[in-house]
């Protein structure tokens, strides 16, 4: 084992809140490199969605794409998105569950002054032959040039409003056949979600999540879409969700062994850290082989990434835990608080004590 003193290139330079993540670590610190924008840059634009619920709509559907907006909001300093659902009649609207949701208004007296995305939510048992005043209004929403959306079969109505005439999209198995004959005009794909310029729409409840995530990344970007994953995919196999990194990032089979072992080493060394030398002589390998490995596949030099999972790993504890700082900062290879704190500092744009204070999740 090393004697704690970390090399010269574990310590920062440069003015603090300027230093980011190369490897793929940033994924699990989405939240703070945002919080690390000055007062002085543009905030994103939050865009608005609203839910269309129709009776019976699909619960699995609709929660699956707004957990997809909410946790983008959570990984963003200011909120990407603003959403509202809203009924037909007003009140609540009964899920396929049996479980109510209050409706925040009625369709017909929606604001769409600055909305940018309608989706409708629909479901096995919904009524899919709606009042023509619905479907007034459903089209007068899309000539402001919102997005309008589907979720399960609600495809159907924005068809039958003509809202789909030309543009391709998937609607649920079930409804399949009355839309093609129904609607011929439109271009139906055997696909779990459809993008079409401003249409989208997904068939089923798995697929309203990936619909969501597919706009985000367009508006976005993958990092945020990546972030997003992370948490909300942290009990998926890497097999669903490939090309994605992964909470654990050594358990990746697509990683060559050698590297996977590395990465196990850093992870069981995490409060007294191994020196290069001593990861090349555990894993077998040359050093020059583990600096050619980690930029090709982590995008990060080995003690640039060592000190990355060794500073997100203090930050869990942080957060997580009443532990004293200068225990935390000794429990994650750093020779003091003083030395943790500037680390830290330079990271994400605060001190250890003021993250703390503010538990920014």
């Amino acid at each position: 084992m090393s004697t704690g003193e970390k090399p010269k290139s574990d310590v920062p330079h440069g003015t603090a809140g300027k230093r980011s993540f190369n490897s793929r670590l940033r994924h699990s610190n989405q939240a703070y490199l945002r919080a690390r924008q000055s007062d002085s840059d543009h905030p994103p634009i939050s865009r608005r969605i609203a839910f269309v619920l129709l009776e019976h709509f699909s619960m699995m559907a609709f929660t699956g794409a707004v957990d997809a907006i909410v946790t983008a909001n959570l990984l963003s300093r200011n909120p990407l998105y603003r959403f509202q659902a809203v009924s037909l009649e007003g009140g609540s609207v009964l899920s396929d569950l049996g479980i109510s949701i209050a409706a925040d208004g009625e369709l017909k007296t929606l604001d769409a002054t600055d909305l940018d995305m309608l989706i409708v939510c629909g479901g096995y048992r919904s009524d899919l032959d709606p009042p023509r005043a619905v479907l007034d209004r459903l089209r007068a929403i899309a000539r402001k040039g919102t997005t309008m959306g589907a979720l399960w079969n609600g495809s159907c109505v924005l068809a039958q409003a003509g809202l789909l005439d030309g543009y391709a999209c998937t609607v649920h198995p079930e409804s399949r056949a009355g839309l093609e004959e129904s609607c011929p005009q439109v271009k139906l794909q055997p696909t779990p979600f459809v993008i079409d310029r401003d249409r989208i729409s997904s068939a089923g409840a798995n697929s309203a999540l990936g619909m969501m995530l597919a706009v985000i990344r367009h508006q976005h970007g993958d990092d945020v879409v990546r972030g997003i994953e992370e948490i909300l995919a942290c009990d998926r196999g890497a097999e669903d969700i490939p090309d994605r990194p992964m909470p654990v990032v050594e358990a990746s089979t697509a990683l060559p062994d050698a590297l996977r072992a590395i990465l196990k080493l850093m992870e069981s060394n995490i409060e007294e850290p191994l020196s290069i030398e001593e990861l090349a002589h555990y894993a077998q390998v040359s050093r020059r082989q583990i600096d050619r490995l980690f930029h090709r596949f982590m995008k990060s030099s080995p003690s640039r990434y060592y000190l990355e999972l060794r500073i997100t790993r203090a930050r869990r504890l942080l957060l997580q835990t009443n532990a004293p700082i200068t225990s935390i900062a000794i429990a994650c290879g750093f020779t003091g608080a003083p030395h943790f704190s500037r680390c830290y500092r330079d990271f994400f744009g605060m001190s250890p004590s003021k993250a703390r204070s503010t538990q920014r999740l």
